[in-house]
């Protein structure tokens, strides 16, 4: 089997976010499949949707991002999933205020109807890469339907913890763990798991983690969970990568310079890339690096995805030519 061909399958919430101006086409798992999907991996985004309106954007943009429709189910009594953005006005500078409605779609995917659609889909899925996290758990049926396929499949599984406030368990982080080989979080999500399993305090202030910090708290949870390894995202200083053989590989020192548009979706696009380097057989401290830096571009673009095509073209050059691509302090290209 080619690497080329290695199945990527995508489980989770696809949804929109709701603005006051506009409604907007989100959800990780998705932003993962969408970036995957303009790099040509066609990923299998298993997900649920409304039968209403808002279910076309999303259906749209699969189309768009050359992402496969088989596995998307369509629900007749949940709506879409919808992200409800208002300003919150109280606060000294613009800022919005992001309400995770309940009892969307997504919480509602069929297992049944999953599995066989990973099945008919993805033959070869015990040798690919299966993605997911923790917003489509938060509903007992989505998070059997989750259980049911990754006990079905011996694909490498890669779970993006994304923890979203008030919207997961401390069971459904535990069983995420278990099943999971590689484990992607940022400081903050490294800093909860070493407070719950590793008996080690929060600090008060919020301080960075040090290298020594991380390593020791990736080392004890890679042993506790028996996982393959633990990358730590780390904003504009960038990641820390840690393998249960002792491995550790961090970023160089200097931070990338972009002029930053938003943040949103940045730690989906260091996902979408890493898992590509994957696919594709890259050297891991390529992957690394290249993730790294697609996802400070796309915190140089408006929303999670870039809505150019030459964005996408752009980066595929420079992978092609074996260049890392230098990003411009405007952050307008990579």
């Amino acid at each position: 089997m080619s690497l080329q061909s290695k199945p990527i399958i995508i489980f989770g919430e696809t949804l929109i976010d709701d603005f006051p101006d506009q409604p907007v086409v989100g959800g990780a798992p998705f932003n993962v499949a969408r970036s995957l999907g303009y790099f040509d991996c066609a990923p299998l985004m298993i997900s649920r949707v409304g039968n209403d309106a808002t279910a076309q954007l999303i259906r749209a943009d699969m189309q768009r991002f050359k992402l496969p429709a088989t596995a998307l189910q369509t629900d007749q009594h949940y709506p879409t999933g919808r992200v409800k953005v208002t300003q919150d006005d109280s606060a000294d500078m613009a800022r919005h205020k992001f309400e995770i409605l309940p009892d969307q779609a997504y919480d509602h995917i069929d297992g049944q109807t999953a599995v066989t659609a990973m099945l008919q889909a993805s033959p070869e899925h015990d040798q690919g890469i299966f993605y997911f996290g923790t917003l489509a758990q938060r509903n007992p049926v989505s998070r059997e339907a989750l259980y049911g396929l990754l006990a079905q499949t011996r694909a490498l599984k890669y779970l993006d913890l994304n923890l979203r406030a008030m919207q997961y368990s401390l069971a459904t982080i535990e069983q995420s763990l278990q099943f999971a080989d590689i484990l992607k979080v940022n400081e903050e999500e490294l800093q909860i798991l070493a407070e719950i399993y590793l008996d080690k305090p929060k600090a008060e202030n919020e301080a960075a983690l040090d290298d020594r910090d991380i390593q020791t708290h990736a080392t004890a949870l890679i042993a506790l969970f028996k996982l393959q390894a633990i990358i730590t995202t780390l904003g504009e200083r960038g990641y820390a990568y840690l393998d249960e053989a002792g491995q550790y590989l961090r970023s160089a020192s200097e931070a990338v310079k972009v002029e930053v548009v938003d943040t949103v979706g940045g730690g989906d696009a260091f996902s979408a890339i890493f898992i590509l380097g994957m696919q594709r057989g890259w050297p891991l401290h390529l992957s690394l690096q290249r993730a790294h830096l697609f996802a400070a571009g796309i915190c140089s673009v408006r929303g999670a995805v870039a809505s150019d095509a030459d964005f996408y073209e752009q980066w595929q050059q420079c992978w092609n030519a074996e260049t890392l691509p230098a990003i411009a302090s405007s952050g307008a290209n990579p």
